[in-house]
């Protein structure tokens, strides 16, 4: 067939052929101009195959693949001006084959659907062929009830003036159409259904509107089309007639229903007509290609593309646009395959080759797709608000003309443009660009549809993912490629939104670059339909017309390549396979090329026709044919001496089965005469057996009756002698019973009467001892002894006071010398300031309220004067009693100096002792602690890994045991015979409850096991017992090993306080003394420190120069006061000193002398001694308690007055701290504010300077512009704060208007009360005011409120029907895992523990389900990864526990779980999470798998490194030749693809880092193991290349933050193994360093290494076996594994760290794309 004309069974041969011959996937690409006959190419393509191949089953598949193209001609084609049967839109046709090369089945895909068709032709064209078939069928009985008529009564059907084709009957082609919807499985019902919708649209299209005013319009009441639509379509009349005249507005706050004018009207009723066609016809598509798919995995597949041809007209708008450009990218695909690549294989193979010329149209295809294209000048002048035609046509000329050779400009007009096509120059219309590529619909009316009661049109409706195709919403345009066929998943819940607001030409060019992919990768074979003339004539050729189309689609350009080219090819390895039988034994040498070029020249003499490339020999046209025919000369030959030799023998053997057949009948017929004369003989002898038997069988009978006989008479007469028994023997334990219970009722009552008795007299004895106690203890409470052991406490109160006094009277001195500072400091800075303050306004009246604030603090100081005067008055009675002690401790002070030294001495030597003592042991104990820490974190890393393989055998258990229960479950339903429908959700509760009883209640689990035997199998329920006894033994190891790290921090901790015991005793009585007045003076010291701070501070910042000048008199008057104040301080201290330490002695008198002197005390409070003072004094009660005797406190306590002393001063004492408490409170409010404006005045200062300085420099002009910026600036800062302050005032507004609401509530109801008791009479009717009644704010608690009964539907929308793609596209990261906790939440709000468990058991089990069903897609295992892990973080923030609320906000507090206590279930989900973390490294590791050792390693990333092959090394060629090589950038692409989808996801930043770090180790491992095998791999360029390789996938991992994630060092056996190839190898020298570098590698992969380098070049050389031994004696000592390869599928273990969500519940929204309207938010 191949050397006729022409013709398409031709190309569809080839194609046939080089599909089963190379088994690669085959294209056929049919192109033309519109009206050339592609859609007949195309047919017959079709027919060809269904004919040649046949079906592989007995469906009559091909029947279904011819029977398609009725149904899509008569809803696709139409009658044009230049066709009468033009496609309106593109398909392509995959028609899969398997093994044996018959067809399966097929796929379609549709592009670019011409909707505006439906609602407008132009003259002599006409609507869809579908709707003139369904009028001219309106006389059938069942279209009855569409009420069809005429194609002329119908407005979308007569606007072309031609309804009728010549030639073409529609009602016979409606019966083809009907016919071929049922041979694919529409049933009537369907059809009749999608015939109801199309006469909808045609009534829809009469419908006709009346125009009120400019602005809005009506439908006439009850209008006939109107009423007919809405009873075929099943929606209400009057809200379909309302969307049709009116459109919702919304905006932030309100939402606004407005009319819309007639033509407005008009052009949304079209609308919606296209967006019904063109879901219907998505719809048909899908059911045509579900009756086409096969269950059986194709092995091969040819397409055959029927695309729309490139069009021109007089106007040309978007859709000739998108035309064109389509075309445009046809034509760059053949020119690539055609052209390109043809003569730049010729140049790579270095073939004598000169260069043809061809039109290349990229630039064309960069003008309308590339960077600010026409395309994307497009979608950006849609974005814009105020965007139109116009301005986007002046944008077109800005940016491409004159710049472009194919952009041009009309001369007379401003609203087109030209492009230079491959085909023509064509005009287009800018007008209507706009409207056509944004494509919108009216939501409104397309709620109405959803409403249908029509089942098919709310299926059409329902879910907008799935009945909408990328580009379903062109009301305009085209409907644009759809992808449903090709990859059945279903489009995503909440993707409908964000794709609708797409525009049409971005959507339409993401759809043609799918298409070039697919084609690229496919084998392509070209038709070219020519088109003859123009103007529809039979028999009529324009010879210029033909060669203007040859010429544009480059025929012309591809006969001068055929017949100056070389269009066969062959590699040296495939023609040595394939013409093997050719050559003798002799001929066949090691080198394949030298072989193939001796047999060439033995067969081809003519050396003209074939070139010898590098790679591949190239043969001119018929060579190949040529060899063929010599080929199959050779095997015809060979075949007749096969079949010569096999006849002989099958003779042979036919004769030996003959005569082999005669003997046996011989020998049969012999034994039929033995075996008659032997059953004579058993016939005889049986009789005699059977006449025995008979007579024993009759003997045997009459004796068992007997027997019988008497066994039933013996039972009898033993019953009842047995039951009479019985009854005496109950009787008897009866009696006993009732005696037993009488004497028990007894013996009680006796008990208790004794007890009772015993209790009395317990209770008198108590009460009388407890009177005789409380006589005594009220004699103790009038004694003496009493009120001393009162007066401790107060004692100590005073000694405190003074401590205080002390403390304050030294930071008073510090603070005058601060304060001295601060005025120097002060004064330099007002002077350099001074003169540009001066001309600032505001310094007048900060300094006039400076000066306020100065006499305020006057005040103040008034009011304490007067409260040192009360003090001074009651400082004078304690006079009295210091003065006796006064002498005595001027004596002491020479002594306490001596002792002082001591001490010193003392107390550094024991400082230097306990700080080395103390920093050795640090040192000690932090080393054992790292050891063991390390040591416990290895074993804890060992146990995690055994753990979640433990757990990845049970989830695979688990799966095989689901598996079995399926298969036993489907063999048992076989046998019955009929068949019982259940509910699927109720089968599937049953399971989610089985999952719940086996993963929560661990106790009953055996129980529960052994029940349902009939359904497990024995071996299954072994191996998950044996696996949950490990999991419990691993638990226990893992407590045993915490508690042993407890053990040792104590012991380390009593180690610690065991030393600082043995540290020598200080002296306690001195210590005790001075910790307590430390204590004491540093909260005074504090307080009195805060008051000096604020009277210094508010005299140095917020007076004026003039008054905080050093001479003013209020300066100087405060000082006066200060320096007063300090005197009587120092006075005050150091009497009240001496008075307290005389208590202290007084008091330790009293008590034992060994009461202080054994105590021990801390070295810290010693060391915090600050003078020697305080040592004085501590000394001097020590010496005190020694030497002072009782009498001496009697004689000072003789008269009482110690108790009068003491009394008053703790009045004195009470009174001074409540009222420094208030001034403290008072002084640090008005601190705050102070320090607040004098803040706000730096700032205001410094921006005046700045200003000021850079309005010096500027010039006259330019400082009045700038004065008045600043000016402005200043304004409306000061406006925004005034708002803010507004806003606050409303704010406040609101809750008083609740509030007064509130009380005027409570006052009618108290009138209303009081107008009970009122008569009728009295009652005035008064006019009643209208009172606005506003919203109230909910509160919302986070919570989502749900019914038990929908709990099913939420896991469906929620989890097993959510698509991740649009989840993680347009809402949060985790919602779902929100939405789960929050309606856990609920169910643990309402304390309903059944609904907590049966959620999280379903939630457990629909994710089970969702990653088995799609547990090989990396985006659905990452998307519910993230989830699992939110949903766990979720459950440990909100559990209430303190470790994990510590980042939580008081709001997050506030939503913790209350009744319920969720750690097992939180141990589940982190089961979980492990499981599918495994399997998303599965997933990784197939996608991965392949691109490895092609991207590491075969592919030369740096060029011309590798240089040439060995020699002697076989030709490796890669697993994946077929589908292109791999390279380094596909690895990293992919891998960004991977961080951009966990990224995406929300996925733990820690998780991602295992994830990156699990990927590089498989990365590394199946590199080096390839490398490891691969003797042509181990090279000095290979070791160069695969440094660079790995340096590659370092710095993306700097790109993406990753270093720190351990994925590096995974790579560092790679690396090493590259450094060893690169690395010198001969001396002992080079062996050291190759030992010291290479500690990564085993032995074994080092000697292998060494072995397999092979020299490329000769500057290399081979490893010397010596020098393998070196390293192998040197290596030996180390400790390593044997293995040689690296696991592969080694999965480290993993870590879930816990992190907490700042996210707030309340604020979380439910979307309604989730379709989760049945939930509410609480």
């Amino acid at each position: 067939m191949g050397d006729m004309d022409p013709h398409i069974f031709a190309v569809a041969e080839e194609a046939y052929k080089q599909m089963a011959r190379d088994e690669r996937n085959q294209s056929i690409i049919v192109s033309g101009e519109s009206g050339a006959g592609k859609t007949v190419s195309a047919k017959y393509a079709m027919r060809y195959f269904a004919t040649v191949s046949g079906s592989a089953s007995e469906a009559n598949v091909e029947e279904k693949v011819l029977a398609s193209n009725p149904i899509m001609e008569s809803i696709g084609n139409a009658k044009t001006t230049r066709n009468d049967n033009s496609s309106r839109f593109g398909k392509y046709i995959e028609i899969g084959f398997d093994k044996r090369y018959r067809i399966l089945g097929a796929n379609m895909r549709t592009y670019l659907l011409e909707k505006s068709r439906v609602v407008f032709q132009a003259e002599e064209e006409r609507n869809y062929h579908i709707f003139y078939q369904l009028c001219a069928s309106a006389a059938l009985p069942e279209f009855k009830t569409l009420r069809l008529g005429n194609a002329n009564y119908f407005h979308y059907t007569k606007q072309g003036g031609s309804p009728v084709i010549d030639g073409i009957d529609d009602a016979k082609e409606m019966v083809h159409t009907r016919q071929a919807c049922t041979l694919l499985g529409i049933n009537d019902s369907y059809q009749m259904g999608i015939f109801r919708i199309l006469a909808g649209i045609l009534h829809l299209g009469n419908v006709g509107f009346t125009s009120r005013d400019a602005d809005s319009c009506t439908i006439p009441h009850k209008h006939e089309p109107l009423t007919i639509f809405c009873d075929l379509m099943g929606v209400e009349y009057q809200e379909m007639s309302h969307w049709l005249c009116h459109r919702k507005l919304a905006t932030a706050s309100e939402t606004y229903i407005k009319p819309i004018s007639k033509l407005q009207a008009i052009n949304a009723r079209d609308a919606l007509c296209k967006h019904i066609y063109a879901k219907l016809f998505n719809w048909i598509v899908d059911h045509v290609n579900k009756a086409l798919h096969s269950t059986i995995k194709q092995h091969s597949f040819i397409g055959v593309l029927d695309i729309y041809g490139f069009e021109t007209f007089e106007i040309n708008s978007f859709e000739q646009f998108c035309i064109n450009y389509a075309n445009e990218k046809l034509q760059q695909q053949f020119n690539m395959h055609v052209f390109k690549l043809e003569q730049e294989e010729y140049m790579k193979e270095q073939i004598p080759w000169t260069l043809i010329d061809f039109y290349d149209n990229q630039p064309c295809i960069n003008l309308i797709e590339a960077k600010l294209g026409i395309l994307d000048l497009l979608d950006e002048e849609c974005k814009m608000p105020k965007g139109s035609d116009d301005s986007w046509a002046q944008k077109l000329y800005n940016t491409h003309l004159k710049k472009c050779a194919l952009f041009e400009k009309p001369r007379m007009s401003n609203k087109a443009f030209i492009i230079q096509h491959f085909a023509d120059k064509v005009e287009y219309q800018c007008e209507g660009f706009l409207e056509k590529n944004k494509d919108t619909v009216y939501e409104e009316q397309i709620k109405v549809l959803k409403s249908s009661k029509f089942k098919m049109l709310s299926e059409l409706f329902q879910d907008e993912g799935k009945a909408l195709s990328p580009t379903s919403a062109t009301p305009s345009g085209r409907t644009l490629l759809s992808r449903t066929a090709v990859k059945p998943a279903k489009a995503k819940p909440g993707q409908a939104s964000k794709e609708h607001k797409k525009t049409v030409g971005h959507q339409f060019r993401n759809s043609l670059h799918l298409l070039m992919e697919t084609l690229n990768a496919t084998t392509p074979h070209y038709v070219r339909c020519i088109k003859p003339n123009d103007f529809k004539f039979p028999f009529t050729f324009d010879e210029k017309r033909a060669v203007q189309q040859l010429r544009a689609c480059g025929v012309l350009e591809t006969i001068r390549i055929s017949a100056a080219g070389f269009p066969s090819r062959w590699t040296y390895q495939e023609f040595f396979s394939r013409y093997r039988v050719l050559m003798k034994q002799k001929d066949v040498l090691s080198d394949r090329k030298q072989t193939c070029k001796n047999l060439l020249e033995k067969l081809i003499l003519n050396k003209d026709k074939y070139q010898f490339g590098k790679t591949k020999i190239f043969f001119r046209a018929g060579q190949v044919a040529y060899l063929e025919k010599i080929r199959a000369d050779k095997l015809r030959v060979a075949c007749i001496r096969i079949q010569k030799t096999i006849r002989g023998w099958l003779m042979r053997k036919k004769y030996l089965r003959m005569r082999k057949a005669a003997i046996t009948v011989q020998r049969y017929v012999r034994g039929y005469q033995a075996r008659c004369y032997a059953k004579f003989l058993r016939r005889t002898r049986a009789a005699i057996i059977i006449q025995k038997f008979q007579r024993m069988y009759v003997v045997r009978k009459r004796y068992h009756l007997m027997r019988a006989a008497t066994i039933v008479l013996q039972s009898l007469l033993r019953g009842y002698i047995a039951r009479n028994k019985y009854q005496r023997m109950l009787r008897e334990h009866k009696a006993i019973i009732i005696q037993k219970h009488v004497r028990g009722w007894l013996a009680r009552v006796c008990y208790h009467r004794s007890l009772k008795a015993i209790v009395y007299l317990q209770c008198c004895y108590r009460r009388m001892m407890a009177k005789r106690e409380l006589k005594k203890l009220k004699i103790e409470a009038r004694s003496v002894e009493r009120y001393k052991k009162l007066n401790i406490g107060m004692e100590n109160k005073i000694m405190q006071l003074q401590r205080k006094v002390d403390e304050q009277n030294k930071d008073y001195k510090s603070l005058l010398e601060k304060l001295t500072n601060l005025e120097t400091t002060y004064n330099t800075e007002t002077e350099k300031l001074r003169s540009d303050v001066e001309r600032l306004r505001m310094s007048e009246e900060q300094a006039k309220n400076a000066t306020n604030r100065v006499n305020t603090l006057q005040e103040e100081i008034t009011k304490l004067r007067k409260e040192l005067h009360q003090t001074q008055s009651e400082k004078k009675t304690i006079e009295e009693w210091a003065d006796k002690y006064k002498q005595e401790t001027e004596q002491l002070v020479s002594e306490l100096k001596e002792q002082n030294t001591l001490l010193k001495k003392e107390k550094e030597e024991l400082n230097r002792r306990i700080h080395d003592q103390a920093k050795e042991m640090t040192e000690t104990m932090e080393k054992k602690l790292v050891e063991e820490t390390k040591q416990l974190e290895l074993d804890l890393n060992d146990e995690r890994l055994r753990y979640q393989n433990l757990l990845n055998e049970f989830s695979r258990l688990e799966e095989r045991y689901e598996d079995l229960r399926d298969e036993v479950n489907l063999m048992v339903s076989i046998p019955k015979p009929g068949h019982k429908r259940t509910d699927s959700t109720h089968s599937s509760n049953e399971s989610e409850y089985t999952f719940s009883s086996e993963i929560t209640e661990t106790e009953d689990l055996p129980l529960r096991m052994e029940e349902p035997s009939e359904k497990k199998a024995p071996l299954d329920m072994s191996l998950f017992l044996k696996l949950q006894k490990r999991v419990t033994e691993l638990e226990q190891e893992k407590q045993s090993l915490q508690d042993e790290l407890d053990r040792k921090e104590e012991q380390a901790l009593r180690i610690k306080t065991r030393e600082e015991e043995e540290r020598p005793p200080m002296r306690g009585a001195e210590l005790e003394y001075e910790s307590l007045k430390r204590q004491e003076l540093e909260s005074e010291n504090k307080k009195l420190k805060n008051e000096l701070n604020e009277l210094q501070k508010a005299l140095l910042e917020k007076s004026s120069p003039e008054v905080t000048a050093p001479g003013a008199p209020a300066y100087r008057v405060l000082l006066d006061q200060l320096t007063s104040v300090s005197e009587e301080l120092e006075v005050r201290k150091e009497e009240v000193l001496i008075l307290r330490s005389q208590l202290v002695s007084q008091k330790e008198a009293i008590q034992p002398k060994n009461t202080m002197t054994d105590s021990t005390i801390l070295l810290e409070d010693v060391q915090k001694m600050k003078d020697k003072g305080e040592i004085a004094q501590a000394y001097i009660g020590l010496k005190e308690t020694n030497r002072q005797s009782l009498q001496d406190y009697h004689m000072l306590n003789e008269d009482g007055e110690l108790w009068l002393v003491y009394e008053g001063l703790k009045q004195t004492n009470r009174l001074l701290e409540s009222q420094l408490q208030s001034q403290k409170k008072s002084h640090d409010n008005e601190l705050e504010a102070l320090r607040g404006e004098i803040q706000s005045l730096k700032e205001e200062n410094n921006r005046q300077q700045q200003l000021l300085a850079q309005n010096l420099q500027l010039p006259p002009e330019a400082r009045i512009e700038a004065s008045l910026q600043h000016e402005i600036t200043r304004l409306t800062n000061e406006n925004l704060d005034l708002m803010e302050q507004l806003e606050k005032q409303d704010k406040t507004v609101r809750k008083l208007k609740k509030q007064l609401k509130v009380f005027a509530k409570k006052i009618g109801e108290l009138e209303v009360g009081q107008m009970e008791n009122i008569s009728p009479g009295q009652i005035i009717d008064e006019p009643i005011r209208p009172v606005n009644i506003p919203r109230k704010e909910k509160d919302f608690q986070g919570m989502l409120e749900y019914k038990k009964d929908d709990e099913p539907k939420l896991v469906k929308n929620l989890i097993l029907d959510l698509k991740p793609r649009g989840v993680a596209v347009n809402l949060i990261p985790g919602l779902p895992a929100y939405i789960l906790f929050m309606c856990v939440r609920h169910a643990d709000y309402l304390n309903d523990d059944q609904k907590v468990r049966s959620l999280l058991t379903s939630t457990i089990n629909g994710i089970k389900k969702v990653l088995k069903k799609r547990g090989d897609d990396f985006e659905t295992v990452s998307f519910w990864l993230s989830n699992t892990c939110r949903f766990l973080h979720c459950l440990k923030q909100y559990s209430g526990e303190e470790g994990f609320m510590k980042h939580n906000t008081p709001r997050q507090n506030e939503h913790c779980l209350t009744n319920f206590d969720l750690a097992e279930y939180r141990q589940v989900l982190s089961d979980l999470a492990i499981q599918i973390y495994q399997q998303l490294v599965r997933v990784l590791e197939n996608i991965l798998q392949p691109m490895i050792v092609s991207g590491m390693l075969e592919h030369e990333t740096i060029q011309g490194v590798s240089g040439v092959k060995p020699p002697g090394l076989r030709k490796r060629t890669s697993s994946i030749a077929d589908e292109g090589t791999y390279t380094l950038d596909s690895i990293i692409r992919q891998l960004n693809t991977f961080h951009y989808v966990m990224c995406q996801h929300g996925m733990d930043p820690e998780l991602i880092k295992q994830v990156v770090k699990q990927t590089f180790y498989i990365t590394g491992a199946v590199t080096l193991n390839n490398l490891l095998l691969r003797k042509d791999m181990c090279s000095w360029s290979k070791g160069m290349q695969i440094r660079y390789n790995v340096s590659q996938l370092e710095e993306w991992l700097r790109d993406k933050n990753l270093m720190n994630s351990g994925a590096k060092e995974t790579l560092e056996p790679l690396i090493q193994a590259a450094q060893l190839l690169q690395v010198k190898k001969k001396t002992d020298e080079d062996a050291e360093a190759i030992c010291s570098m290479c500690n990564a590698l085993t032995t074994a992969q080092i000697v292998k290494v060494l072995n397999l380098y092979t020299p490329v070049n000769e500057f290399e050389e081979r490893v010397s076996i010596s020098f393998i031994r070196t390293i192998q004696m040197r290596l030996r000592d180390r400790k390593d594994s044997p293995q040689l390869l690296m696991d592969a599928k080694h999965i480290f273990p993993v870590t879930f760290p816990f992190n907490p969500s700042s996210l707030a519940l309340e604020t979380i929204q439910i979307p309604a794309s989730l379709g989760l309207a049945f939930i509410s938010r609480v």
